[in-house]
Protein backbone atom coordinates (compact mmCIF):
# COMPACT_ATOMS: atom_id res chain seq x y z
CA UNK A 1 0.00 0.00 0.00
CA UNK A 2 1.25 3.93 -0.94
CA UNK A 3 0.86 7.09 0.10
CA UNK A 4 -1.30 7.40 -3.27
CA UNK A 5 -3.94 4.86 -1.91
CA UNK A 6 -4.34 6.67 1.04
CA UNK A 7 -4.76 10.45 -0.65
CA UNK A 8 -8.12 9.46 -1.92
CA UNK A 9 -9.46 8.54 1.29
CA UNK A 10 -8.25 11.53 2.89
CA UNK A 11 -9.57 13.80 0.51
CA UNK A 12 -13.38 11.60 0.70
CA UNK A 13 -13.21 12.47 4.31
CA UNK A 14 -12.67 16.43 3.80
CA UNK A 15 -15.52 16.26 1.57
CA UNK A 16 -17.88 14.68 3.80
CA UNK A 17 -16.75 16.68 6.98
CA UNK A 18 -17.28 19.88 5.06
CA UNK A 19 -20.54 18.54 4.92
CA UNK A 20 -20.72 17.57 8.66
CA UNK A 21 -19.48 21.30 9.44
CA UNK A 22 -22.33 22.88 7.46
CA UNK A 23 -24.92 21.34 10.28
CA UNK A 24 -22.84 22.70 13.21
CA UNK A 25 -24.10 23.88 15.93
CA UNK A 26 -25.85 20.16 16.36
CA UNK A 27 -28.56 19.92 18.04
CA UNK A 28 -28.49 19.16 21.45
CA UNK A 29 -31.15 16.35 22.07
CA UNK A 30 -29.01 14.75 18.91
CA UNK A 31 -25.67 15.28 20.21
CA UNK A 32 -26.78 13.70 23.22
CA UNK A 33 -27.73 10.54 21.67
CA UNK A 34 -24.53 10.32 19.49
CA UNK A 35 -22.39 10.86 22.79
CA UNK A 36 -23.97 8.09 24.28
CA UNK A 37 -24.08 5.90 21.32
CA UNK A 38 -21.06 6.42 20.89
CA UNK A 39 -19.73 6.27 24.40
CA UNK A 40 -20.76 2.34 24.39
CA UNK A 41 -19.36 1.85 20.68
CA UNK A 42 -16.03 3.03 21.80
CA UNK A 43 -15.98 1.64 25.49
CA UNK A 44 -16.78 -1.76 24.30
CA UNK A 45 -14.81 -2.42 21.40
CA UNK A 46 -11.46 -0.34 23.12
CA UNK A 47 -11.79 -3.08 26.15
CA UNK A 48 -12.73 -6.16 24.13
CA UNK A 49 -10.24 -5.79 22.34
CA UNK A 50 -7.59 -5.81 25.69
CA UNK A 51 -9.79 -9.33 26.23
CA UNK A 52 -12.20 -7.58 28.56
CA UNK A 53 -15.80 -10.22 28.08
CA UNK A 54 -18.45 -7.93 28.47
CA UNK A 55 -20.72 -7.66 25.55
CA UNK A 56 -22.08 -4.16 24.43
CA UNK A 57 -25.10 -4.78 25.66
CA UNK A 58 -23.48 -4.90 29.53
CA UNK A 59 -21.22 -2.55 28.51
CA UNK A 60 -23.94 -0.31 28.23
CA UNK A 61 -25.70 -0.87 31.45
CA UNK A 62 -22.26 -0.63 33.42
CA UNK A 63 -21.46 2.44 31.62
CA UNK A 64 -24.85 4.57 31.47
CA UNK A 65 -26.50 2.76 34.37
CA UNK A 66 -24.52 1.99 37.30
CA UNK A 67 -25.31 -1.36 36.69
CA UNK A 68 -23.11 -4.18 38.73
CA UNK A 69 -23.23 -7.42 36.60
CA UNK A 70 -23.24 -11.32 38.33
CA UNK A 71 -20.30 -13.24 37.02
CA UNK A 72 -18.32 -10.46 36.01
CA UNK A 73 -15.00 -9.50 37.84
CA UNK A 74 -14.26 -6.13 39.27
CA UNK A 75 -11.79 -5.46 37.30
CA UNK A 76 -14.14 -5.69 33.93
CA UNK A 77 -16.68 -3.31 35.22
CA UNK A 78 -13.80 -1.04 36.45
CA UNK A 79 -12.68 -1.25 32.61
CA UNK A 80 -15.62 0.43 31.59
CA UNK A 81 -16.26 3.04 34.29
CA UNK A 82 -12.52 3.79 33.70
CA UNK A 83 -12.77 4.36 29.82
CA UNK A 84 -15.89 6.60 30.53
CA UNK A 85 -14.63 8.99 32.93
CA UNK A 86 -11.32 8.91 30.58
CA UNK A 87 -13.54 9.46 27.35
CA UNK A 88 -14.96 12.99 29.47
CA UNK A 89 -11.72 13.72 30.09
CA UNK A 90 -10.81 13.75 26.62
CA UNK A 91 -14.18 15.85 25.60
CA UNK A 92 -12.92 18.17 28.46
CA UNK A 93 -9.36 18.48 26.82
CA UNK A 94 -10.38 18.91 22.78
CA UNK A 95 -12.41 21.65 23.89
CA UNK A 96 -9.73 23.89 25.40
CA UNK A 97 -6.60 25.00 24.41
CA UNK A 98 -4.29 23.38 26.47
CA UNK A 99 -1.19 21.73 24.98
CA UNK A 100 -1.14 17.79 24.31
CA UNK A 101 2.11 16.68 26.17
CA UNK A 102 3.30 13.84 28.25
CA UNK A 103 1.17 14.69 31.49
CA UNK A 104 -1.88 14.53 29.25
CA UNK A 105 -0.78 10.95 28.53
CA UNK A 106 -0.11 10.13 31.54
CA UNK A 107 -3.44 11.83 33.22
CA UNK A 108 -5.11 9.59 30.54
CA UNK A 109 -3.23 6.63 31.60
CA UNK A 110 -3.93 7.28 35.02
CA UNK A 111 -7.66 7.31 34.45
CA UNK A 112 -7.63 3.87 32.51
CA UNK A 113 -5.81 2.00 35.23
CA UNK A 114 -7.76 3.50 38.18
CA UNK A 115 -8.33 1.46 40.79
CA UNK A 116 -7.08 -1.81 38.79
CA UNK A 117 -3.25 -0.62 39.55
CA UNK A 118 -3.01 2.15 41.44
CA UNK A 119 1.07 1.74 42.00
CA UNK A 120 1.22 2.04 38.45
CA UNK A 121 -1.78 4.08 37.10
CA UNK A 122 0.14 7.50 35.12
CA UNK A 123 3.79 6.08 35.90
CA UNK A 124 6.35 5.05 32.94
CA UNK A 125 7.25 1.47 33.21
CA UNK A 126 10.72 0.77 35.07
CA UNK A 127 11.05 -2.76 33.66
CA UNK A 128 11.75 -3.83 29.67
CA UNK A 129 8.53 -5.50 28.27
CA UNK A 130 7.32 -7.83 25.37
CA UNK A 131 4.39 -7.80 23.70
CA UNK A 132 2.75 -10.76 23.44
CA UNK A 133 1.86 -12.20 19.63
CA UNK A 134 4.23 -9.42 18.66
CA UNK A 135 7.80 -9.51 17.22
CA UNK A 136 8.37 -5.93 17.83
CA UNK A 137 10.69 -5.03 20.94
CA UNK A 138 9.75 -2.14 22.60
CA UNK A 139 12.64 0.93 23.85
CA UNK A 140 14.33 -0.78 27.11
CA UNK A 141 12.58 0.69 30.10
CA UNK A 142 15.68 3.70 30.33
CA UNK A 143 14.57 4.54 27.27
CA UNK A 144 11.08 5.29 27.67
CA UNK A 145 10.84 9.04 29.56
CA UNK A 146 13.77 10.41 26.50
CA UNK A 147 11.22 8.56 23.59
CA UNK A 148 8.25 10.18 25.22
CA UNK A 149 9.91 13.76 25.48
CA UNK A 150 10.73 13.27 21.94
CA UNK A 151 7.25 12.74 21.03
CA UNK A 152 6.05 15.54 22.66
CA UNK A 153 8.54 17.63 20.66
CA UNK A 154 7.32 16.04 17.63
CA UNK A 155 3.90 17.28 18.20
CA UNK A 156 4.40 20.82 18.60
CA UNK A 157 6.94 20.91 15.58
CA UNK A 158 6.08 21.99 12.02
CA UNK A 159 6.23 18.80 10.66
CA UNK A 160 3.81 17.50 12.86
CA UNK A 161 1.12 20.53 12.53
CA UNK A 162 1.45 20.37 8.64
CA UNK A 163 0.35 16.94 8.36
CA UNK A 164 -3.62 15.74 7.70
CA UNK A 165 -4.98 15.61 11.14
CA UNK A 166 -6.42 11.87 10.56
CA UNK A 167 -2.79 11.30 9.52
CA UNK A 168 -1.42 13.03 13.01
CA UNK A 169 -3.57 11.29 15.19
CA UNK A 170 -2.57 7.95 13.81
CA UNK A 171 0.95 8.67 14.02
CA UNK A 172 0.59 8.85 17.94
CA UNK A 173 -1.37 6.58 18.33
CA UNK A 174 1.24 4.22 16.58
CA UNK A 175 4.19 5.66 18.72
CA UNK A 176 2.59 5.45 21.95
CA UNK A 177 2.10 1.72 21.55
CA UNK A 178 5.67 1.53 19.57
CA UNK A 179 7.19 2.76 23.01
CA UNK A 180 4.86 0.96 25.30
CA UNK A 181 5.75 3.48 28.27
CA UNK A 182 3.40 1.64 30.82
CA UNK A 183 3.07 -1.91 32.26
CA UNK A 184 -0.19 -2.14 30.61
CA UNK A 185 -2.86 -0.01 29.10
CA UNK A 186 -1.09 1.26 26.42
CA UNK A 187 -3.33 0.25 23.26
CA UNK A 188 -6.50 1.80 25.43
CA UNK A 189 -4.02 5.24 26.31
CA UNK A 190 -3.15 4.98 22.60
CA UNK A 191 -6.57 5.07 20.95
CA UNK A 192 -7.62 7.62 23.75
CA UNK A 193 -4.94 10.16 22.89
CA UNK A 194 -5.72 9.62 18.97
CA UNK A 195 -9.70 10.45 19.26
CA UNK A 196 -8.57 13.44 20.88
CA UNK A 197 -6.43 14.70 18.61
CA UNK A 198 -9.57 14.13 15.78
CA UNK A 199 -11.91 15.65 18.06
CA UNK A 200 -10.06 18.67 18.07
CA UNK A 201 -9.56 19.19 14.74
CA UNK A 202 -13.85 18.21 14.38
CA UNK A 203 -13.81 14.42 13.27
CA UNK A 204 -15.67 11.96 14.19
CA UNK A 205 -13.66 9.72 16.98
CA UNK A 206 -12.06 6.06 15.24
CA UNK A 207 -13.20 3.09 16.69
CA UNK A 208 -11.05 0.51 16.14
CA UNK A 209 -14.05 -2.54 16.43
CA UNK A 210 -12.45 -5.95 18.10
CA UNK A 211 -13.83 -7.50 15.08
CA UNK A 212 -11.02 -5.87 13.74
CA UNK A 213 -8.61 -6.98 15.57
CA UNK A 214 -6.25 -9.08 13.35
CA UNK A 215 -6.51 -6.14 10.92
CA UNK A 216 -5.60 -3.41 13.73
CA UNK A 217 -2.29 -5.38 14.57
CA UNK A 218 -1.18 -6.37 11.54
CA UNK A 219 -1.32 -2.95 10.39
CA UNK A 220 0.58 -2.10 13.88
CA UNK A 221 2.86 -4.58 13.33
CA UNK A 222 4.03 -3.54 9.68
CA UNK A 223 4.88 -0.22 11.16
CA UNK A 224 6.95 -1.50 14.14
CA UNK A 225 8.64 -4.15 11.98
CA UNK A 226 8.96 -2.68 8.51
CA UNK A 227 8.66 1.35 9.28
CA UNK A 228 5.75 1.14 7.22
CA UNK A 229 2.62 3.59 8.89
CA UNK A 230 0.36 3.90 6.02
CA UNK A 231 -1.23 0.57 6.22
CA UNK A 232 -1.95 1.62 9.81
CA UNK A 233 -2.72 5.25 8.80
CA UNK A 234 -5.43 3.91 5.90
CA UNK A 235 -6.66 1.57 8.88
CA UNK A 236 -7.61 4.49 11.06
CA UNK A 237 -8.88 6.70 8.32
CA UNK A 238 -11.05 4.02 7.33
CA UNK A 239 -12.95 3.93 10.99
CA UNK A 240 -12.52 7.67 10.71
CA UNK A 241 -14.85 7.42 7.77
CA UNK A 242 -17.35 4.54 9.25
CA UNK A 243 -17.79 7.14 11.97
CA UNK A 244 -18.41 10.11 9.35
CA UNK A 245 -20.96 8.38 7.49
CA UNK A 246 -22.82 7.52 10.92
CA UNK A 247 -22.91 10.44 12.03
CA UNK A 248 -23.95 11.87 8.32
CA UNK A 249 -26.71 9.31 7.87
CA UNK A 250 -27.93 10.12 11.45
CA UNK A 251 -28.06 13.91 10.88
CA UNK A 252 -30.00 13.36 7.68
CA UNK A 253 -32.54 11.37 8.99
CA UNK A 254 -32.46 13.90 12.21
CA UNK A 255 -32.47 10.77 14.42
CA UNK A 256 -30.19 9.49 17.98
CA UNK A 257 -27.76 6.62 17.30
CA UNK A 258 -29.30 4.87 19.74
CA UNK A 259 -29.95 1.18 19.29
CA UNK A 260 -28.66 -0.46 15.87
CA UNK A 261 -26.31 2.08 13.47
CA UNK A 262 -28.60 3.87 10.87
CA UNK A 263 -28.51 2.16 7.66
Amino acid sequence: MTDNALQPLLDSLDKRKALLDAHRPFDPLLLERFREYMATEWTYHSNAIEGNTLNKQETHLVLNEGITLGGKSMREHLEVTNHGSAMKYVERLASSQADFTEDTLRQLHGIVLRGIDDEWAGRYRCEDVFISGSDHEPPRWAEVRRRMQELEQWLTALDSQVLHPVVRAARVHFRVVNIHPFRDGNGRTARLAMNLLLMRRGYPVAVVRVEDRKEYFNALETGHLQGDLVPFTHFIAAQVSRSMDLYLRALARGEGLSGEAPR
